[in-house]
């Protein structure tokens, strides 16, 4: 990991520089940090600190001030799915992320923003007062994502082979891929594999790949941060 003052002293200016400014916790800056892995694609990763925003990352998103940025040559990409497209369109070597095929790349966009959608439930459990009412929501757009990706995929249930490692399986792992950590502090079984057998294997499977497995965030340090937040948004409440 790089610091903020290595960039600012110029020490990493080299041509082709690639540098992802992200935070270590964030869905959005994990699905560009596979995506990169998975394309073996050589980068530097700055850590921000959200609280305190570096001067580089305000300027290299001025408009909405969040990470992910990506920088290439000294240019930056904003927005992870706008990321992960330009990523697949800059460097054909190594799995693509997208199909070539211009119906196929349709129907996967359809469900990358599906599956945002799953995430974004997911997430509201977490803020949720009344977390029965957001857990239901999220069940029922699970269920619908898993009769969806049944039809999706040849034989109904994706295959990984040889760390082929598409746009789906990243947006999924990322959106799932820390739910034990997740269960253990809100209580709540995000994946069952009676219910949704098909999502819970692919989430399983994906966790076995060595490029994907050591990006997935630490399960203590994710249940620390967890706990804390629930903590808070626990007393935001009773205020």
């Amino acid at each position: 990991m790089s610091t903020q003052k290595e960039y600012q002293s110029g020490k990493m200016g080299e041509e082709n520089k690639v540098i992802l400014y992200g935070m270590w916790l964030s869905p959005y800056v994990k699905r560009v940090e596979l995506a990169l892995k998975v394309k073996g694609i050589p980068f530097e990763y700055v850590e921000e600190d959200l609280s305190n925003k570096s001067p580089l990352l305000l300027k290299y998103n001025p408009i909405h001030k969040k990470v992910p940025v990506l920088v290439h040559n000294g240019k930056p990409v904003n927005e992870s799915l706008v990321i992960l497209e330009y990523i697949d369109e800059t460097w054909k070597n190594g799995p693509r992320l997208f199909p070539e095929d211009p119906y196929e790349r349709s129907k996967v966009r359809f469900w990358a923003a599906y599956i945002q959608q799953v995430m974004e439930c997911m997430l509201k459990i977490f803020k949720a007062e009344d977390q029965e009412k957001a857990c239901e929501e999220f069940y029922q757009k699970l269920g619908v994502l898993e009769d969806g990706m049944k039809k999706m995929f040849p034989g109904g249930s994706p295959k990984i082979e040889g760390g082929n490692v598409g746009l789906l399986d990243i947006l999924i792992l990322v959106a799932l891929g820390a739910c034990k950590a997740q269960e253990e502090v809100f209580g709540v079984k995000f994946l069952d594999p009676e219910k949704t057998p098909l999502i819970y294997s692919w989430v399983n499977n994906l966790l076995e790949l060595p490029v994907l497995k050591e990006t997935v965030p630490p399960h203590d340090k994710v249940v620390s941060f967890l706990r804390a937040f629930k903590e808070r948004s626990t007393n935001a409440q009773a205020q």
